[in-house]
């Protein structure tokens, strides 16, 4: 963990290059520092995943309206300044990303990020994390 998840209409994929995007959002992760000046985010367990909606319906769906919703899940234990720093990075990230395609239309853009406490199981199997260790 971390993992940001990225669902959207498939309607913007042509103009919002969303692979660019979660390149962005992984390095702005990345970049995410904590008060004594540590890296916030593992290198090997930060992930960005999207991925289109097979199907939609948008607001009063009587337009080629637009939504993509972004959502991190990471560990819990951080403090609420560190929070809000990394959501107010991801959210400039992905409104800068954006701002393109909202000056050509309508888009709706939902932001969240989400902790997990009190985890009851949490397997992680592979070398990645090893590798960037």
């Amino acid at each position: 963990m971390p993992h940001l998840v990225i669902l959207y209409t498939p309607n913007i994929e042509a103009d919002a290059d969303i692979a660019g995007l979660c390149r962005k959002l992984a390095g702005t992760m990345l970049a995410q520092k904590d008060d004594e000046g540590r890296q916030v985010f593992p290198t090997g367990g930060t992930r960005v995943l999207a991925y289109p909606a097979a199907h939609h319906a948008v607001a009063d769906t009587s337009g080629d309206h637009a939504f993509a919703y972004l959502n991190l899940r990471m560990a819990s234990g951080r403090p609420d300044a560190v929070r809000k720093r990394i959501g107010d990075a991801l959210a400039a990230c992905a409104k800068s990303h954006f701002a393109p395609l909202l000056a050509q239309r309508h888009v709706g853009i939902t932001f969240q990020i989400d902790e997990a406490p009190g985890q009851v199981y949490d397997a992680k199997i592979g070398n990645l994390h090893a590798f960037f260790g």
